[in-house]
């Protein structure tokens, strides 16, 4: 049967997964929701005007939403459906996203109900990427554990003999 730690990556990965994919989608195309997708045009313009250095190096805000509604899709897809280290690789990626994101919400002054999302979803990232580092620590220590044990029973027999 799976540990509890696999079974909390496995959930982990594929809500937070199937959320990226969710959102990603509705920054690249309206089919989803005509108004969620709005919004999402209408804050990314707010974020470029914000960061005026985005223009000067050609960014638009219309790149901008799509860089990062790609890489939500992109990552999602990876956190549901691949497995291995690619996880953690876009695990780290979505983390950094959601920096990004938390630092464009606070830069135009939105209030706490519009990027709390990012919150939540940033303190899930960094949940799962924790317990999955830690889950590939783990079996290292319980090897040298299990080492040190065969090695004092080894030397306890030899004291007695």
């Amino acid at each position: 049967m799976a540990s509890p730690r696999t079974i909390t990556i496995v959930a982990l990965s594929f809500a937070l997964g199937l959320f990226f994919v969710f959102m990603g989608t509705i920054k690249l195309t309206p089919r989803l929701s005509k108004d969620a997708y709005s919004e999402m045009k209408r804050a990314y313009k707010s974020y470029a005007k914000a960061l005026p250095g985005l223009k000067k190096i050609g960014i638009s805000s219309v790149l901008l939403r799509k860089i990062i509604g790609s890489l939500e899709v992109g990552c999602g897809i990876v956190l549901t459906l691949v497995p291995g280290r690619p996880k953690d690789v876009a695990n780290f990626l979505l983390l950094l996203v959601m920096l990004a994101v938390l630092f464009f919400h606070q830069l135009v002054g939105d209030p706490l109900k519009r990027y709390a999302h990012a919150l939540v979803f940033g303190i899930l990232l960094t949940c799962r990427l924790l317990i999955a580092r830690q889950s590939d620590d783990r079996p290292e220590r319980e090897d040298s554990r299990e080492e040190q044990h065969i090695n004092d029973q080894e030397k306890n027999k030899v004291k007695q003999s």
